[in-house]
């Protein structure tokens, strides 16, 4: 579930606690909508943990020239021929 999902539940939980007077037999909206709520910050929460680990920013490595070779003049490794 993602960061998406998370909200959408908060917002139907706050629907269902706040903006309704429905009466199910058996099911106490409120609670469901408190319920939705609470799985939606929990969702929050790790989403946003899982996220702050994801853009941890290795510094670049500079590359290493490798110069203890010595240089011949032949002529020919310069790729000129003189």
């Amino acid at each position: 579930m993602g960061l998406g999902g998370c909200i959408i539940l908060i917002a139907v939980g706050a629907i269902l606690t706040f903006a309704t007077d429905w009466d199910m037999q058996g099911v106490n909206l409120n609670l469901v909508g408190v319920i939705f709520m609470i799985v939606g910050l929990i969702g929050v929460a790790t989403f946003s943990s899982i996220a702050r680990r994801r853009r941890v920013v290795v510094p670049p490595t500079t590359p290493v020239i490798d110069d203890t070779r010595p240089r011949s003049r032949d002529g020919y490794s310069d790729g000129y021929g003189v």
